[in-house]
């Protein structure tokens, strides 16, 4: 993590101060009741704030820019806060839906005040980490991003528990499963906004098709449409396909009906609501086309008539990590720090349960030998910011 804030320190300050100066709110979500805190001494660490003992309940709130119910992303945090209320029925949680991104900060500095907790799911929250400041007496859970300064500059925080994903993991056995699956040979990534998790994801899949033409005699080739090729958070145009937003359905249908008139048969989707309408344009699809759901196993969303168009689903295990934190709070051994999660503690890979998938078995073996080789670090995917290529990286020749 230090490499990565020194290498984009400017580039943080410069396309996060939007989000710092801007104004306006959310709007308010789906809200309900569950746990209450225990009476637990606090964690030792001179940084980390008591547990909260004189609320009635935890009060945990939810800031989203695609919502809580896109099926992806924000929804599989929100179902984490789910769980933590099944297990805590006296606390009480609420969303909020702010889908301008440069706002989403200013939404998180005007609810703060009604919330012990905010989960904040998405890379642009990262200059919240102002407000965690601001509050040291709040609890802050930061998905995809580190907390910054006003400078832009990465900080730990004993209030912040940030997670970051090795999402360029589960991106690679997609883009195996993709090259291994498709008919047309032709596959392809769709985004939402060229964020360094976004674009792990892409890195990763272009990867994984790399790998499996190299180790399993397959001839899959990425699509990109250069109308829609992405430029991440140092300037630098990365390609693939980003539809520009996270919660436009709109856009998204035409990226995903662009592709399959490239002859597209398999793509992996990874754009939060916006990519429901890559959903919507696969199923109208008059060729055999799948998905590969992301962040969450998204079977469910790919029924359609007599077929589900869900080949698999690459997982970010976020629930899980967002229940933990919440449960480490009311227990008085929440310790705030900045966390890199893959496969190692089972926080990437992707859907293999039966009447979940539509992989084949022989795929399914193959990604089975595939992480075991990332979970010993034999193969390492290309990402964003750690020095690899897909086309050059370490377990690929």
């Amino acid at each position: 993590m230090k490499s990565f804030k020194k290498s984009l320190a400017l580039a943080l300050s410069l396309a996060l101060s939007l989000s710092l100066a801007a104004c306006g709110g959310g709007q308010s979500g789906t809200s309900g009741s569950s746990p209450a805190s225990t009476d637990t001494p606090a964690a030792e660490g001179t940084d980390t704030p008591a547990p909260v003992t004189d609320v009635p309940g935890l009060r945990v709130g939810i800031v989203t820019s695609s919502g809580v119910d896109d099926g992806s992303f924000g929804q599989d945090c929100y179902n984490g806060i789910l769980e933590f209320a099944n297990q805590h029925p006296e606390a009480s949680y609420n969303s909020v839906k702010e889908s301008d991104i440069g706002k989403v900060v200013q939404a998180v500095a005007d609810v703060v005040a009604d919330y012990d907790v905010v989960v904040m799911p998405g890379f642009q929250f990262a200059s919240a980490g102002v407000i965690a400041a601001e509050n040291p007496d709040k609890y802050f859970i930061l998905v995809d991003a580190a907390p910054t300064d006003e400078n832009g500059e990465e900080v730990e925080l004993g209030n912040v528990y940030s997670m970051v994903f090795k999402e360029q993991e589960s991106g690679f056995f997609a883009g195996i499963a993709a090259a291994l699956q498709s008919k047309t040979g032709k596959v392809a990534v769709v985004n939402g906004i060229a964020y360094p998790s976004n674009v792990n994801y892409q890195y990763g899949f272009m990867s994984g098709v790399n790998y499996a033409n190299e180790h399993y005699g397959t001839s899959a080739q990425c699509v990109e449409l250069p109308s829609y090729a992405g430029v991440d958070v140092t300037g630098a145009n990365v390609g693939g396909n980003y539809i520009g937003a996270f919660a436009d359905q709109a856009t998204g249908k035409v990226v995903g009906q662009a592709l399959i008139d490239q002859d597209v048969d398999i793509m992996l989707v990874a754009a939060g609501d916006s990519g429901n309408g890559v959903f919507a344009a696969i199923k109208e699809a008059s060729t055999e086309v799948y998905a590969i759901g992301c962040d969450a196993d998204q079977y469910d969303d790919g029924e359609t008539g007599s077929r589900n168009i869900v080949l698999t689903s690459a997982l970010k295990v976020m629930h899980t990590n967002v229940t933990k934190q919440l449960s480490a709070i009311v227990g008085g051994t929440f310790v705030g720090k900045n966390d890199l999660l893959g496969a190692d503690t089972d926080s990437t890979g992707y859907v293999k349960e039966a009447g979940r998938h539509q992989l084949a078995d022989d795929t399914i073996s193959k990604l089975e030998e595939a992480y075991a080789l990332v979970n010993d670090g034999s193969v390492v995917p290309a990402a964003n910011f750690n020095g690899h290529t897909p086309t050059e990286f370490p377990g690929l020749k």
